[in-house]
């Protein structure tokens, strides 16, 4: 599949199922210069430009910039400018994963700390009761 316009896109992401994902039997090609997927995304190879979605499963991966969550993927996923995920992992034994121009960014969770006084954490204990 190939896609080439932003309606085209936004047809793809209509077609995502009930877990919020796309799955393709085939090649995704998309020549669009960025692309935002608000799900996950199936398919046998991916080649883009730009992706910025949430979990990504393929055979290979090529494209120019990479920001996912989690990446699983079968032989190769390469990133030509930069790469960022939370995870990655290659199902094939000796399988690759790299970007060329950085070093791969590991996203971490975000934590926060919240500090409450002994009322405000009464009134919370109140409130789940």
């Amino acid at each position: 599949m190939k896609i080439t316009t932003q309606k085209e896109l936004d047809d793809l992401i209509a077609t995502a199922d009930e877990s919020n994902t796309i799955v393709l039997k085939e090649d995704l090609k998309i020549t669009l210069p960025n692309c935002v997927i608000p799900c996950n995304i199936k398919a046998e190879n991916i080649v883009a430009g730009n992706i910025d979605t949430l979990n990504i499963d393929a055979e290979n991966i090529v494209a120019r910039n990479i920001d996912a969550e989690k990446i699983s993927y079968y032989a190769f996923c390469i990133a030509y400018h930069s790469f960022k995920c939370k995870s990655i992992e290659g199902r094939r034994e000796n399988s690759i994963h790299k970007c060329l121009d950085q070093e791969i960014e590991f996203i971490e969770d975000k934590k926060v700390t919240i500090e409450l006084t002994q009322e405000q954490l009464d009134k919370i204990k109140h409130l789940i009761k």
